[in-house]
């Protein structure tokens, strides 16, 4: 019995090959085309993505009461209805404390900065002559600071005067994106609400479009790329709380000022993979030398065992493989996707590596090789 010939690929195959390889060379030569096309698009369906982002950031914590809190009762939409409803009231409860927190401390932390700003002029004036650098005649000469922190309310009286039509289309873009998010927070609620009915919508809507085996593949890499968003996005938050927790506990032992503030800066920072607890660590510093030189070399020091801990001990405890991506691939994760897509791109690097990884290796590679067999 004759073996079977190959069959070659057809002309509809190869038109597609070109279409996407044409398609794909438009795209990299008119990037700025397309990033401004897709800019503009997605503004008209802002609150539409950032409910649907919010709805995808809550579920867990709405599963998890489901299954927890809520077991006990039988009627599921009950149960899924109380589960969404504790969510919204806890990520409302957890935003007003973090702002009661951050709010005063900043205030404060702006009023001791000015009352001091004499002082601190003072005293980098005399390191300055100690270790023999001069500033003089400068813009950065600490004698002409006095005249700034006496002039000071002047110059923004003047600035508030001469810029009211632009603080006032500040502040309505403000208003404006308060109602964007406010709508956004609404659309979340009945988004999750509506979860079951919408994902039996989507794989149906997927079952119609593709065959049954690509449909049943499409379903299980987006399964994949689910559980991986949803552990990185449940294991990144639980660890910089556990950061955050850490560094209060330090600066409440060494008695520092602007616990919370700072707990809450080097916490949200440590979200940002790579250069995040580096900021964090910045900004906590620089707070901390404007009250204490001297805690702040400690919190320094501090800061860097503990990065050494959460990046030995605490991500591998929580992470562990599941992700299985390289530093080095995060690393060029977070360049590449920082400067595309900026702050979301840095957040979103290290799930997006992942997924990048698991497609090359589980799909692209098993296809080329088969089509070379």
């Amino acid at each position: 019995m004759e073996p079977e010939k190959r069959q070659k690929p057809k002309w509809r195959d190869n038109a597609a090959a070109a279409c996407v390889v044409v398609t794909f060379y438009v795209a990299l030569t008119h990037l700025d085309t397309l990033a401004g096309t897709i800019s503009v698009f997605a503004g008209y369906f802002r609150s539409v993505i950032l409910g649907c982002a919010l709805a995808y950031l809550m579920n867990p914590l709405a599963a998890w009461y489901q299954r927890g809190l809520f077991k006990g009762i039988r009627a599921a939409k009950l149960r899924w209805l109380l589960s969404v409803t504790l969510t919204v009231f806890s990520v409302l409860f957890l935003l007003a404390f973090f702002l009661g927190l951050l709010i005063p401390q900043l205030a404060e932390s702006v009023k001791t900065l000015a009352d001091n700003f004499d002082g601190y002029a003072a005293s980098l004036q005399t390191m300055l002559d100690n270790s023999g650098l001069s500033l003089s005649g400068t813009v950065l000469d600490p004698q002409k600071w006095h005249t700034l922190s006496e002039n000071m309310m002047d110059t923004i009286s003047r600035f508030v005067s001469e810029n009211a039509s632009r603080i006032l289309s500040a502040t309505a873009s403000a208003g404006k994106g308060i109602f964007t998010w406010v709508i956004a927070l609404i659309l979340s609620v009945y988004l999750l609400s509506a979860k079951d009915s919408a994902k039996a919508g989507a794989v149906r809507l997927i079952r119609a479009l593709l065959r049954p085996k690509r449909a049943k593949a499409a379903l299980e890499f987006l399964r994949r790329c689910d559980n991986i968003l949803v552990h990185f996005i449940v294991d990144s938050l639980l660890e910089s709380l556990i950061v955050g927790a850490l560094n209060a506990v330090f600066m409440l032992i060494c008695g520092m000022q602007y616990t919370g503030l700072i707990s809450v800066v080097v916490g949200a920072t440590n979200l940002m993979p790579t250069f995040g607890p580096i900021i964090g660590g910045v900004m906590g510093a620089f707070i901390l030398l404007l009250v204490n030189p001297v805690h702040a070399a400690l919190f320094v020091a501090f800061t860097l065992g503990l990065q050494f801990v959460d990046g030995y001990i605490i991500k591998p405890k929580l992470f562990g493989d599941s992700l299985g991506v390289s530093g080095l691939l995060i690393l060029i994760a977070v360049i590449v996707f920082g400067n595309i897509f900026g702050i979301v791109g840095v957040l979103l690097a290290i799930p997006s590596a992942a997924i990048l990884n698991f497609a090359y290796h589980d799909y692209l590679l098993p296809a080329l090789e088969n089509r070379k067999s």
